[in-house]
């Protein structure tokens, strides 16, 4: 919980010192009272006081006070709410080591299924685009709210050979200025925007990676990538079997020079959680939402609470 006008709390001082008046008050009665020598016959002309209910009425009035003060501070809490407007572009890797088996069915099914939940968890009003890539890099899907459209390309994905990396982010850049220029034509500030990058090689054709890197800094948009397969993986081609490792510290360096977030996903469980946490983290922020009605209610619940306690059990409002 944070305070918008933090200061007011110093008024809680003035709650700490009626209470310690209070408690000076009771401690000099008491004493005045230890003076008087015929305690039975302080006892006929004095009549029973309440005792512990007086002090309890009392502090369930300071109680209301200290809650009035807080509310005066504004106190506020974080709440989650989903993005107004946002751009993302998903980029599949869709080279021939997608084929491996090493995650069951295989990497590239596995992926299939999950990006599709990816476009589930997105809020309906993000834009997300779909660039593919594996030789070169192609933009299936500009940024568009129709999730069926995007559902739809991920279904018809083919597989090619090679991995362009490094033209898989210069194409979803292109995508993402390409959308806003249109969209934020009469706007000063434009839409966030976040690639997320799925890819299981290294980069082996088309520009390198530290270009594209740049490219997305100078941008000033983050590329979040997820390194999508195991050590283990393997590939048949012609008969022979040949190693499809990934490539986890070319996709790491991107998402750390970029500020984006960098995940391993060696399952397709894995990689459905990866995700729908990248669509939390994207599709949702936190706002600070004013709370201090709570406390100006809880203030004068209390406070009423303890007058009418005193009233019931001294006669007195307090």
């Amino acid at each position: 919980m944070t305070f918008q006008s933090p200061l007011w709390l110093l008024a809680l001082l003035a709650v700490a010192a009626l209470v310690a008046l209070y408690v000076v008050l009771q401690l000099r009665r008491k004493a005045y009272a230890a003076r008087f020598t015929n305690v039975a016959l302080l006892g006929s002309l004095v009549p029973k006081r309440p005792g512990w209910r007086r002090h309890a009425a009392f502090a369930v009035v300071a109680l209301g006070m200290v809650a009035l003060v807080v509310s005066l501070a504004v106190p506020s809490t974080e709440v989650r709410v989903p993005r107004e407007r946002a751009t993302v572009i998903m980029a599949v890797d869709v080279s021939l080591s997608m084929q491996a088996t090493d995650i069951e069915p295989s990497r590239f099914e596995a992926m299939q299924v999950a990006a599709k939940q990816f476009v589930d968890v997105l809020p309906a009003r993000i834009n997300l685009g779909l660039v593919s890539f594996a030789g070169t890099a192609t933009t299936l899907v500009t940024p568009t709210t129709d999730r069926g459209q995007v559902r739809s390309a991920i279904d018809n994905l083919d597989l090619a050979e090679s991995t362009a990396i490094g033209e898989a982010v210069f194409t979803s850049l292109n995508a993402i200025e390409n959308y806003q220029s249109a969209l934020n034509a009469n706007e000063e500030e434009l839409a966030p925007a976040r690639i997320v990058l799925l890819s299981d090689g290294y980069n082996t054709v088309g520009r390198d990676d530290t270009q594209a890197i740049d490219a997305a800094v100078d941008a000033g948009i983050p590329v979040s990538t997820i390194a999508f397969g195991t050590d283990y993986g393997t590939l048949d081609l012609d008969g022979e079997r040949v190693p499809v490792p990934v490539d986890r510290a070319t996709l790491e360096q991107i998402a750390d020079e970029t500020g984006g977030s960098y995940s391993e996903a060696a399952s397709a469980a894995e990689l459905e959680q990866v995700y729908e946490d990248l669509g939390s983290q994207i599709g949702y922020t936190t706002e600070p939402r004013d709370v201090s009605y709570w406390f100006v209610r809880g203030g004068v619940l209390l406070a009423l609470v303890g007058f009418v306690l005193s009233l019931l059990w001294t006669n007195r409002l307090v």
